[in-house]
């Protein structure tokens, strides 16, 4: 299982490059991305995976647009090259790693084709690491960071061309890596800790200008947070020109949000950053777009990440967002496009809400009860 790769210094374990360190069925990396008009024109994202153990790569791309999102679906065997990031007529192109990368899905049967190129506009900052055990053993344990950056290119959905101006279409990127629940479920003896999924995750990279913002957490059904992590740092066109220690931890984070009666997206969120000196960041949050993570194959019934489809497939689809029913679990995972105001500043970014089962602070008692409207005096 030689690879090219095994010719550079950075093998991390006696095996070769292309056989991971853990038999876990369920190691992977990941590419994950986003832009959007700031403007609220469109929306789209991308997920791309490798799971070495499983022998499967997927690679997912979805556009909203309109009020619909476009979606397409590619799986195939896994390369054992790590150079190789193709699946069918969608490839990802690291230009130059931690700065730009190229995206290109090339004219096929799903009528989705893009050509897109991403520039970073942060230094990578790497979140706290996310574990889980289930009956003790690690279900869970993976790293990932996180920058936010600038698009430009085009995309073609059925003849219809969008010009992607750079002027106008923020972002952000991750990468992660490890070992998370993927692909087809397991057989043996039920979990006696799992039986009810149970979640509260909330994320937010928010740029500003000249700064940008990180904020996430995973929290328990008190409200008591299991992780949480935020940060300030430096943003600009020039990343060289960015200070390299700049990223700036802010030890105190709290979050509210305003979830729209009966569902269980935000209708407006609130964060506040507190610094090592004690200067208050006050955000607010205003959600413009909203794009369901099941179109780049999260929680997707057919196209879930990891899973063995053949050689080679590939397939389209169509979301008509405002028709999906709100509290069906495949749709409560969500990304908003949102307008953010700090301290009168202008900026903005993604705010990604996923939660299942009871939170006290949000007033959720059941595995999937909408939001009761707060503001309503009936």
């Amino acid at each position: 299982m030689i690879t090219r790769f095994d010719d550079f210094c950075i093998h991390q374990t006696c095996e070769p490059i292309a056989q991971p360190a853990s038999s876990d069925r369920n190691f992977y990396d990941r590419y994950w991305a986003s832009g959007f008009d700031t403007g609220g024109g469109f929306m789209f994202e991308l997920a791309f995976g490798l799971y070495p153990n499983r022998r499967v790569m997927d690679a997912h791309f979805g556009v909203l647009i309109d009020g619909v999102q476009h979606c397409f679906h590619g799986s195939r065997r896994a390369p054992e090259d790590r150079s190789e990031l193709v699946v069918g007529p969608l490839s990802l192109q690291i230009l130059e790693p931690l700065r730009s990368f190229r995206l290109v899905i090339a004219p096929n049967d799903t009528g989705i084709a893009c050509d897109l190129h991403f520039s970073a506009r942060t230094h990578p900052e790497e979140e706290p690491r996310s574990m889980l055990y289930d009956d003790g053993r690690l279900m869970m344990n993976t790293t990932r960071f996180t920058q936010l950056g600038r698009w430009q290119g085009h995309i073609v959905l059925h003849g219809r061309r969008i010009e992607v101006d750079v002027a106008h279409t923020l972002g952000a990127r991750d990468k992660s890596w490890g070992i998370r629940p993927v692909g087809e479920p397991e057989g043996g003896a039920p979990s006696r800790e799992l039986q009810v999924p149970r979640v509260y995750w909330i994320w937010a990279p928010l740029d500003f200008g000249h700064f940008a913002t990180q904020f996430n957490t995973f929290e328990n059904a008190d409200g008591s947070a299991s992780q949480l992590g935020a940060c300030r740092m430096p943003a600009g066109d020039d990343v060289d020109a960015l200070p390299a220690g700049g990223i700036e931890a802010m030890p105190i984070a709290r979050h509210r949000i305003d979830w729209a009666p009966g569902t269980r997206f935000a209708r407006t969120a609130h964060i506040d950053l507190t610094d090592t000196a004690g200067r208050l960041l006050s955000i607010e949050l205003e959600p413009l777009l909203r794009f369901h993570v099941m179109g780049v194959g999260y929680h997707h019934p057919e196209w879930g990440h990891g899973v063995w489809k053949g050689e080679l497939v590939i397939a389209g689809e169509t979301l008509e967002v405002d028709t999906l029913p709100a509290l069906d679990h495949r749709y409560v995972h969500v990304h908003q496009m949102v307008r953010a105001t700090a301290n009168g500043q202008v900026g903005y970014g993604t705010l990604e809400t996923f939660t299942l089962g009871a939170h006290q602070p949000s007033g959720f008692t059941a595995f999937l009860d909408g939001a009761v409207d707060r503001n309503s005096n009936t």
